[in-house]
C-alpha cells in the first residue's frame, strides 16, 4: 500500500529550465497507477571557488535544446532521446565552458526524460533504462552546476526511472546508474554545504530533492554514506527554511521523511526537528490540501508512528485536522488515496 503513495503532486511554473514539480500521479509506485513521480571522471573546482552565480551564453541551438521545445509522442521519441549527437553535444558544452558551464542543458535533456514517461503514463521499462544509460556513460554532473539544474536533473531522472534497481541488471549499466547518481549528489552536497551568499538553494528545491531522495531508496537504491550525507544536508535546508514552503511542499517533505524512516533512515536529531517544524504547519496549510496530500499526509503520520515516532499533542491534533477533510473530500479520493488512507 505504501509504494502506492508517493507523495508529489503539482507543477513548478514554467522557466527557463524546466524546473519542474512532479505531476499528480507522477508521484505513484511503478505498479497500478504511474503518476508522476549520469558520469565518469570529471574535474572539480576549488571548493573555495565562487562560481554559483557564473552562466554561459550558447550562441547554438543545439539538438538537446530543442527536445525541450517540441511535445513528446510516446511512440516514437525515446528512439530520439537516445541519439549520440545530443550527448556529444553535452559533452562539448561542458568541455567547452569548463566550470562556467551551469548545467542547463544538461537539466532540459532530463526534463526530456521525464517528459517521455509522463506522456507515456509510465516509467521507463528496464530495456530502456539499459539503452538510456549506456548513452549516459558521459553524462557528468559536476559542482560548477547551479541548483536548479542539479534539482531538475536528479528529480526527473529519478521521477522517470532512470535510478530504479533491477534483478538482474547488467554491471556496466548498473555502474554508469551508480556513477552518475554519486556524482549528482556529491554536486548537490557541496552546494548545501557553502556559504548562503554562493548558493542559491530554494525552498522548493529541497522539497523535489528530499522527495527524489526518498524515492530513490523506494526504487532500491542502497543507503550509502553518500545518500545519508545528502539526506542530513537536505534536512538542514528544511529546517533553516521552514517558513517558506507552500502547502504543497510540506505533504510531499513529510511523506518523504516517512518514506525514508520507513525504509531504514535513521531518525537523527535533524530529521526530528524537521518533522517537529513542519507538523505545525499543516495545521497553518490544511485549507490549500488537495486530496492526494491528505492521503499522503496521513499515510506518513502513519507510517511515523509505526516507525518510532512519539505521538505527541502536535502530531495528534495534525491528524485531527485533517481527518475532518477526508470527510468533506471523500468524493475526490481515487481508490489509491483510499487504500492509503
Amino acid at each position: 500500500m505504501d509504494r502506492s503513495s508517493a507523495g508529489i503532486n503539482g507543477q513548478y511554473a514554467r522557466s527557463g529550465n524546466d524546473y519542474n514539480q512532479p505531476d499528480d500521479q507522477a508521484s505513484s509506485s511503478r505498479r497500478g497507477r504511474y503518476g508522476y513521480a549520469t558520469v565518469r571522471q570529471w574535474d572539480t573546482p576549488s571548493r573555495t571557488a565562487q562560481v554559483r552565480h557564473e552562466f554561459y551564453h550558447s550562441s547554438v541551438t543545439h539538438s538537446s535544446q530543442h527536445l525541450q521545445y517540441r511535445s513528446v509522442n510516446p511512440a516514437q521519441d525515446f528512439n530520439a532521446l537516445i541519439k549520440q549527437e545530443i550527448m556529444d553535444d553535452l559533452v562539448s558544452k561542458s568541455d567547452r565552458f569548463g566550470h562556467r558551464y551551469d548545467g542547463r542543458d544538461h537539466g532540459r535533456y532530463a526534463s526530456s526524460i521525464k517528459k517521455y514517461t509522463s506522456a507515456a503514463k509510465r516509467p521507463l521499462n528496464q530495456a530502456e533504462q539499459s539503452l538510456l544509460l549506456r548513452l549516459l556513460q558521459n553524462f557528468t554532473a559536476t559542482r560548477s552546476w547551479n541548483w536548479r539544474s542539479l534539482t531538475t536533473t536528479l528529480h526527473s531522472l529519478t521521477s522517470a526511472g532512470v535510478f530504479t534497481l533491477h534483478n538482474p541488471m547488467d554491471e556496466r549499466v548498473k555502474l554508469t546508474q551508480a556513477n552518475l547518481l554519486s556524482t549528482l549528489l556529491d554536486a548537490i552536497i557541496f552546494i548545501c554545504n557553502q556559504k548562503p551568499q554562493v548558493r542559491d538553494i530554494d525552498a522548493q528545491g529541497v522539497a523535489n530533492l528530499l522527495w527524489a531522495v526518498a524515492k530513490l531508496a523506494d526504487n532500491g537504491q542502497k543507503r550509502t554514506q553518500q545518500l545519508n550525507e545528502a539526506v542530513a544536508a537536505l534536512l538542514f535546508q528544511v529546517n533553516t527554511q521552514q517558513d517558506l514552503f507552500n502547502a504543497q511542499g510540506i505533504a510531499n517533505l513529510l511523506w518523504a521523511m516517512a518514506k525514508l524512516v520507513d525504509k531504514g533512515q535513521e531518525r537523527t536529531p535533524g530529521l526530528n526537528e524537521a518533522v517537529t517544524r513542519l507538523l505545525p504547519d499543516v495545521n497553518a496549510q490544511k485549507a490549500n490540501f488537495k486530496p492526494q496530500e491528505i492521503a499522503n499526509l496521513l499515510w506518513a503520520m502513519a507510517k511515523l508512528v509505526d516507525n518510532g515516532q512519539e505521538q505527541t499533542p502536535v502530531l495528534k491534533a495534525t491528524v485531527a485536522v485533517l481527518l475532518p477533510f477526508v470527510n468533506a473530500q471523500k468524493d475526490q479520493f481515487i481508490p489509491q488515496h483510499i487504500a492509503n488512507l
